[in-house]
């Protein structure tokens, strides 16, 4: 369930709230993984008693204010706004603003998704309302998934901000498999379907069970100790799905993988590729031969862009840092792209996406009020429940 803070009733109660992050922290839905955390973020994070939550909101009434916010304020141009409508995430907003501010609660830290989804003029101030709503409670913020003008934005309030990855996504309007370039990848998905697969799009509410089932099964492939992660990937069900697209893939009549898609708004307005789950083994090109029946049906429909979300440790290129940025910092996102592996499978994500030719990435950041701290990005990883 969605929690709503007006500034002032926030500073009344002196309430502050919960955590989470599930099936892989960053940006998309995309993970068909699950996040093993590295020791040297563990070591980041501080043990804090738990705090007081502020009282629940029903989160229908919660959904309208945020969906409405981040139909409107586009400019920013974040891929993966609709994020922000994510039950269990925490909403900030000041009478006379308009515009909302959403994040999580973990530790001594305030997690925010996107920047401020606002109207020009009131962007700034409320981001200055929510610095400093953090800053009375001795909270430390820190901001992920910015855009380059949310980025700027921060730096201008003092904030450090790093590229901490890239967005992906594909034009659609001329989009084709034909050539040698897609040739593994029409082999691929030409042999799901000759395996027996058939896709179609379908209401989620028909297909609980089902649905369940694969993730059960998807959950299991990834280890004993292995849970869905949140926040910053995508969900089924809550008062957003009648918003979102399901493609279900099924062999014999079952059930054996599924993509989920959520809208985007804005310039580059169209689909992302958001929660995708498949049973382990099957066919090879389960989960390509689903999108691609999901590309043909945008397609049909005049759809101009589908986005793949947000991949960490991709992208990177010094030309995209803003100033002030932290030189450690950024060495330490091209470490991870390196050497990371163990923490978050970047290079496999980005395989996948690379598949369908994306355009050029659109480079996303992390933001720090102050300098770039270790702890804030582990509780990054910890709002999304990767630990």
């Amino acid at each position: 369930m969605r929690r709503l803070y007006r500034a002032d009733t926030a500073r009344r109660s002196g309430g502050t709230v919960p955590s989470p992050f599930s099936p892989h922290p960053f940006g998309c839905s995309n993970f068909h993984t699950s996040l093993r955390a590295d020791s040297v973020l563990r070591r980041g994070i501080r043990k804090v008693p738990p705090s007081n939550p502020l009282p629940a909101f029903p989160g229908q009434a919660l959904a309208d204010p945020v969906l409405s916010a981040v139909r409107r304020h586009t400019a920013s141009g974040n891929p993966s706004s609709f994020l922000a409508l994510n039950r269990g995430n925490e909403v900030f907003s000041v009478p006379g603003l308009d515009g909302v501010v959403v994040h999580r609660r973990t530790g001594r830290h305030l997690v925010q998704f996107g920047g401020p989804f606002a109207a020009a003029p009131d962007y700034e101030p409320l981001l200055t309302a929510f610095t400093a709503h953090a800053r009375d409670r001795d909270l430390a913020v820190v901001a992920v998934q910015l855009q380059r003008p949310d980025a700027e934005a921060y730096v201008r309030h003092g904030y450090t901000a790093n590229q901490i990855g890239a967005s992906w996504a594909v034009p659609l309007p001329d989009f084709t498999l034909r050539g040698g370039r897609f040739m593994q990848l029409r082999n691929k998905i030409s042999r799901a379907f000759r395996n027996g697969l058939a896709v179609r799009e379908v209401d989620p509410a028909h297909w609980e069970e089902a649905l369940a089932g694969i993730d059960r099964a998807w959950l299991g492939s990834k280890g004993e100790h292995a849970r869905p992660l949140e926040f910053l990937v995508g969900e089924l069900g809550g008062p957003a799905q009648e918003h979102r697209r399901l493609f279900l893939g099924t062999v014999d009549g079952e059930p054996v993988g599924y993509i989920s898609y959520s809208p985007v708004y804005g310039d580059r307005a169209g689909w992302m590729h958001d929660l995708s789950r498949r049973v382990p083994g099957g066919s090879p090109g389960l989960m390509e031969a689903i999108n691609s029946r999901a590309i043909e049906t945008f397609r049909s429909e005049g759809v101009e862009w589908l986005h793949f979300g947000f991949t960490p440790f991709t992208g990177l290129d010094p030309a995209h840092e803003v100033p002030g940025h932290s030189l450690g910092f950024q060495w330490l996102m091209h470490f991870l792209w390196d050497h990371g592996g163990d923490l978050y499978p970047a290079r496999s994500q980005l395989s996948y996406k690379e598949k369908w030719a994306p355009a050029d990435p659109i480079p996303e950041y992390v933001a720090f009020d102050g300098p770039a701290s270790l702890a804030g990005f582990a509780h990054v990883f910890r709002a999304c429940k990767a630990f």
